[in-house]
Parts: C-alpha cells; structure tokens; sequence
C-alpha cells in the first residue's frame, strides 16, 4: 500500500502550482528573446511585462519597480551591494534575524555593519534601531524582513521606515515569506526596496525580483546588457518569469492561519513541554516553528519524513546540513534549544488531511522521544 505523502515545507519551496506550469510551457514555446523586434521577440517581451505587472500588482507596487532577478538571494544582494557600490549609503543596518543572503551580502559589502537586536519574540527592537542610527556615522540602509522565514513573525516594517527617514536612511525589506500570505502593499511600507520570489507562492524556483522606488540608483552586480532598466544584465529567464507571473495571479486570499491554530492548540495539548516560537507576536498564517528540548532537530525531521511527512528544521543550510537556528540564538534562545525547533509550514495545497497525519505522526514520535529521554535520565541517574 502506497504512502500518501504530506508536503509541510512550502516555507522552503512550495510545489508549482499548475497554472504556473501552463504558462511555463507556454512561454517555452515562443521561442524568441525578450529583446528580439521581431514577432517572437516581441511575444516574449509581452510574456514578460505581462507577469511583472502581475508580480507587482500582488505586492501592491507599480510595474516600472519591479526588476526581475534569479531569485531572492540574488535580490537581495543586488539591494545591498548594489547600494553600497552606487555610494547611496556608507554603512548597513540588519536585524538578528534575517536570511543567510543578507547577513552574508552586509558582511561581504566592505562598509560598517550592526546588527539590529529583536525581543524574545523576534520582533525588532525599534529603539534600538533608532539608538544605532543615531549613534553611526554616514548615510545607511537598513534591512529588516517583513515575514521571518523560520518563526513566521511578521516585522513592524512601516515603523522601522518612519524611524529610518527620521536619520535619511535607506530601507530594504525581504519579503520572500510574506508575499501571498499576508496583506501589505510595497506602497504602504513606505520601504525602498523589496524582495520577492517566485517558488514561495507556487511559481518556479530560480526566478524572483526586486521592487525597487523610482529614485533609488543601483549597480548592477554583473555588466554586459541592459535588460531589466539596466539593473540586471543578461537574457531574461522568459518560462522562469511567465511562471512567476502566474503564480502571482492567484496567490492572494490564501488564509492558513485556521489550519495552522488547530496544529499548534494540539501539539501543545498532547506533547509536554513543547514549544512554538515566536508565538506572542503577529505573524504570518502558515508558519509554525516548534521546539522540543533534547531532541535534534534532524531527528524529527527524518522521523516524520519516514512516516511521510515533509517538514523542515529551523535552520537548514544550503548543504542540507542542520545548525543551531541564528534566528532563534537572537531570540536570546540556547544552542541546545535552537538546534531542537522544527518548522512546519502550510500553503496554497494544504488540506486539513494534512495536518491531521502531521499531528498523528509528531505526536507518536514525540511520546516516543520524550520516553527515550526519560528512560536515558533515569539510567543515568541511578547507574551513573
């Protein structure tokens, strides 16, 4: 009898949605290059505004702000890099919780850089954001996400904006986890730049954009070409973008946050001493990121995985490798502790069936666990 496989992990890449796929291969059909004039050329260079326009009007921006790139890394290295090399700012201000990309972009960049502190939740400290601004020297820009990819908190990030203008610094916000799943509007934000990609809402991986205002004059980091207003050379990624596109056209009014409720209240309910981060503040309504003490998180990833169900760890690498969560480290949070959280993460395909054999299988597992560990202290306690 064949496994029903559960997929939780949409945080990490959600699977294509098939009105993306249609237009993937449709886009892969015509054939032409985006800056061709002739009729395939000209299909293509349709195809593609016709998905930034799509992009944008889901991120609540105008069509002429949105700069296609490979991804949110890329995204978010052009935000960063791009402004340090332009000589638009002097120094970087991150928060402690933000994606590899900009943390390794920042220390890469050659300027100051401080790091914002967040409170036990994961919320930005805006004091100290002003305290830092106050205290620095040279124009900066600042860079707080707006949805965090492991605890799903969402980041005050207007009011990070105000107390930035208020010191004429520059605001960049990664919005990767929130685009699709919660309301906002790049306009509102009041942010100068802004992240988003594509294979978190059910579009392809490997394509993304940068939403950047009018105004704000970036280097490319590669040379050769003037697609993308001159910020991001080379031949577009045209099925890349037209998924995106797509995918964009029907990610908004995806409400999870009943679903992901019910699987928290029974966690809590029927595994003692678990833990959901970051729970005391608003967040997005498809993540969860659960802690159980003494148990790895890779443990409780392969378990579930060999009962057929797809979660992440809080901290997975690139290598596929686990660390302890610099995330929840900056939450003020052990390393023992952070090397325990897991993160489940609900999308645009998730069903209550879903969540019902997460639940079956954690909670076996974490009886079993729980009951290894009992059994380990006690041994210890009365033969060590």
């Amino acid at each position: 009898m064949t496994r029903v496989a559960t997929y939780l992990d949409h945080n990490a890449g959600a699977p294509t949605r098939p009105e993306a796929v249609e237009a993937m291969v449709a886009a892969l059909a015509i054939g032409g290059n985006p800056s061709s004039v002739h009729r395939a050329g000209r299909l293509a260079r349709r195809a593609i505004e016709e998905a930034r326009e799509a992009v944008a009007d889901l991120a609540g921006a105008e069509a002429t702000e949105v700069i296609f790139t490979s991804g949110g890394t890329e995204a978010n290295n052009l935000a960063l890099l791009g402004a340090v090399r332009a000589g638009l700012v002097a120094r970087l201000l991150v928060s402690g919780i933000e994606h590899d990309s900009v943390r390794a972009a920042a220390a890469g960049a050659g300027v100051p850089v401080a790091v914002i502190p967040v409170d036990r939740d994961g919320v930005v400290d805006l004091a100290a954001l002003d305290r830092l601004l106050q205290a620095g020297q040279g124009p900066a820009l600042v860079s707080v996400m707006l949805a965090n990819n492991e605890t799903g908190v969402i980041q005050p990030v207007a009011e990070v904006a105000r107390i930035a203008r208020a010191h004429g610094a520059l605001v960049h916000t990664d919005g990767v986890q929130a685009l699709g799943k919660t309301a906002f509007a790049f306009s509102a934000l009041d942010a100068d730049m802004m992240t988003v990609s594509a294979h978190k809402i059910g579009g392809p991986a490997g394509v993304g954009a940068l939403v950047k205002r009018a105004g704000i004059d970036l280097v490319p980091l590669s040379l050769g070409g003037g697609q993308e207003y001159g910020r991001r050379p080379g031949t577009e990624n045209l099925a890349g973008i037209a998924g995106f596109g797509a995918a964009a056209r029907v990610a908004r009014g995806l409400d999870l946050a009943a679903l992901r409720d019910r699987l928290e209240r029974e966690v809590l309910t029927s595994v003692p001493g678990v833990r959901i981060f970051g729970a005391g503040a608003a967040r997005v309504g498809n993540t969860s990121c659960i802690g159980l003490d003494g148990v790895k998180a890779e443990t409780q990833v392969m378990a579930l995985d060999l009962a057929g169900v797809s979660i992440g760890a809080g901290a997975a690498c690139s290598s596929g490798k686990v660390r302890p969560s610099p995330v929840l480290t900056a939450m003020g949070e052990s390393e023992e502790t952070a090397r325990s959280a897991i993160r489940v993460s609900l999308g645009w395909n998730t069903a209550e069936a879903d969540v019902t054999r997460f639940l079956s299988a954690y909670i076996e597992f974490a009886g079993r666990a729980l009951k290894a560990r009992a059994d380990a202290g006690w041994k210890e306690n009365h033969h060590g």
